[in-house]
Order: C-alpha cells, then sequence, then structure tokens
C-alpha cells in the first residue's frame, strides 16, 4: 500500500493506492481511517479496485458501515473508479445520495476527487 499525499489549501490529503484489495471488511475501513488520521490527514481518496467487490453489493451492508464511519468521525472519503458497470438501481441511488453530502464522493478521476475537497 502507497499512500501519496496532496495539499489543497489548509487540507491534508492522502491517496490511498495498492496491486491489491486493501479493504475486504468494515473493520479493515476502520483501521485504515484510524492510520490515515493518525498520519494527520483530514481526507481519504481510495480506488474502486482497492475495494471488495462486496461493497458494490448493497445487501453486504459493508459500504454502508464503512461510510458511516467516515461520515461519523467527518473523515472526508472519494472512491474513484467506472461505476457505470454497477446496474443496480440501488447502487447507482446510493452513490447519487452518497455524493449529494460532500463527504462521500464517488468519482471517475483523481482530479475530480481532488477538486470536491477543495470546496
Amino acid at each position: 500500500m502507497v499512500i501519496k499525499p496532496h495539499n489543497v489549501g489548509t487540507l491534508k490529503i492522502a491517496e490511498v493506492n495498492s496491486d491489491t484489495i486493501i479493504i475486504q471488511s468494515a473493520e479493515d475501513g476502520l483501521d485504515l481511517m484510524g492510520n490515515i488520521y493518525y498520519q494527520g490527514f483530514d481526507k481519504v481518496i481510495l480506488y474502486e479496485k482497492n475495494i471488495t467487490p462486496d461493497f458494490f453489493d448493497l445487501k453486504t451492508k459493508i459500504a454502508g458501515e464503512i461510510l458511516q464511519k467516515f461520515s461519523n468521525y467527518r473523515i472526508g472519503l472519494a472512491i474513484v473508479g467506472d461505476f457505470s458497470k454497477y446496474e443496480s438501481k440501488s447502487m447507482r441511488d446510493f452513490i447519487f445520495e452518497s455524493n449529494k453530502t460532500q463527504l462521500i464522493n464517488f468519482v471517475s478521476i483523481l482530479e475530480e476527487a481532488l477538486e470536491n475537497f477543495s470546496k
């Protein structure tokens, strides 16, 4: 796992990337959030490829549990990926509603994530 720092104004943003899946469960999400917070980051950027596919099946409740933790601790999260492949109406609605919060965003490119955090 590689953490690349980005600074946007006074915000310190962690871009997390890996060749493997790093979020398999809600506990993994909480561990990552704690690690990032401990290192002094305000926001986190993750890539879809580093999150278990079960996250995108809302029946597993993994997405809700992870995003709730980020929301509760007020740590912004952007997930970068191609979400057009998810045909489930409930998943599309979940992404749409999450993007309205400005705390959790599903975006297609890194630059969009950084731009959203600058608002």
